[in-house]
């Protein structure tokens, strides 16, 4: 029986788990400078949790079952339900705004495809209690902020709003599900779908011609000027026009300025970008990699209210989360990631069984000064005892021979270089340390 792994996973070795690694923590860190807090939520939930948010119609995309006691249960799919659940349990009280940020795996039942697996990670945030300008412009800020830590160049931030297509709908008297399935159809790009649709449910000539010139609307701060032009009369429109331009105006005191000038700033407005479900209620943004192709998209986020959804208070929030498998494409793409060192700073080599006892003394000495080492435990011949750790991208190797020993000295091999250097036993976790830290 030949024994693999689930359809739509995948293993990750080494190399590639120290790159994941090292994403990650850049992203931590960029996280917590704008003062959010990471939490953890199970990888199973109540089925419940995600039907209420997304419809029955989401359970053929779940990984399902029920446990022993007949509890209808789900492996989550993504992260934002299960933070407004802990918010909802643990921090109805707390003043309010609460950020919070989260990494972790979810679990889709879909056809795998480049890009798009079964098992996948997300990296994101959610600020529970922020809906003003500010707060919306410092979520963008913050994954702005994390791609250029990561040296990303390629990407584009797409901005828009919510509220001037649903304002446009219900002006219109289109709203309910009539609503959310033309905004599904946007958000989907379906251009023939949705014109189908309109003329349906028999929307206005006038309606429909400015909701598919608005849609195809791309650009910087003319976008908005063009849009007046049109909906004048429109005073729900108007008010959503308006609450965009602030925040695009609050854009420019985070340092997010020229906004469509694609030689200046990656920043652009789409007031195409759409969510089909009720909940979202503001402003919107994606961040896209055109170099991916058809996997382009590697982020998503926007302003919502799902507390009330769930049956809690009204409060709106804002977040966004990174596809992390997508982030690492595009960064493996441009070449952002890369690994030349092993995990093994030190390989210590006895030359023979009466050196063993000392070279495993040597080995703790490094450890427990922080550095990693490895030591030979097969009792390998010289020659292979090099090319193991040639193998393991060892920096250093120690040759611990007798001769050396009976002088209080070991002999340390640069593996880039070539050079040896006798150095004092005393001396070992300080030349290793040093050597180290001017190789960072």
């Amino acid at each position: 029986m030949e024994l693999s792994k689930p359809r739509g996973t995948r293993d990750f070795l080494f190399e590639e788990m120290k790159q994941r690694k090292e994403v990650e923590s850049t992203l931590k860190k960029v996280f917590e400078t704008y003062a959010y807090q990471e939490i953890k939520t199970p990888l199973f939930e109540d089925l419940s949790l995600f039907t209420m948010k997304s419809g029955e119609e989401i359970v053929d995309q779940l990984y399902n079952f029920k446990d022993k006691s007949e509890r209808e249960l789900t492996l989550r799919p993504e992260i934002t339900a299960p933070v407004a659940r802990v918010f909802m349990n643990e921090m109805q009280k707390s003043p309010k705004p609460i950020k919070m940020y989260y990494y972790g795996s979810c679990f889709r039942y879909e056809r795998p495809q480049k890009g798009r697996y079964r098992q996948f990670w997300q990296f994101g945030c959610e600020m529970i209690g922020g809906k003003t300008p500010e707060a919306d412009a410092e979520v963008i800020a913050l994954a702005s902020q994390s791609l250029e830590e990561l040296g990303l160049e390629g990407y584009e931030i797409h901005v828009g709003h919510l509220g001037i297509l649903r304002g446009l709908l219900k002006e219109a008297d289109v709203e309910g599900s009539d609503q959310d399935q033309i905004m599904a159809l946007i958000d989907k790009g379906d251009e023939f779908g949705l014109q189908n649709y309109l003329h349906k449910i028999e929307m206005d000539d006038k309606t429909t011609g400015i909701l598919l010139t608005i849609i195809e609307m791309k650009g910087g701060s003319e976008v908005l000027s063009k849009i007046r032009e049109q909906i004048s009369d429109k005073k729900l429109v108007l008010e959503a026009l308006e609450e965009f331009s602030a925040l695009l105006n609050t854009l420019n005191d985070f340092g997010i300025d020229n906004i469509g000038d694609k030689e200046n700033n990656n920043v652009v407005i789409n007031l195409g970008i759409a969510r089909g479900l009720d909940y979202y209620s503001g402003m919107v943004f994606e961040v896209y990699v055109p170099q991916l192709g058809a996997q382009k998209q590697i982020c998503g986020g926007g302003t919502y209210n799902l507390i009330e959804t769930f049956g809690g208070e009204k409060v709106e929030s804002t977040g966004f989360a990174f596809g992390f498998d997508r982030l690492m494409n595009a960064l493996m793409f441009e070449e952002k990631v890369s690994t030349t060192r092993g995990a093994t700073d030190v390989f210590i080599a006895p030359i023979s069984d009466a050196t063993r006892s000392k070279s495993f003394e040597i080995a703790q000495k490094l450890r427990s000064a922080g550095i990693s080492t490895e030591v030979d435990l097969s009792r390998r011949k010289f020659k292979k005892i090099l090319s193991f750790a040639n193998h393991l991208k060892a920096r250093y190797v120690i040759l611990v021979g007798e001769r050396d020993l009976l002088e209080g000295n070991i002999t340390i091999k640069d593996m880039e270089t070539g050079n040896q250097d006798f150095i004092s036993i005393e001396n070992i976790v300080e030349h290793i340390s040093n050597t180290l830290t001017l190789d960072k």
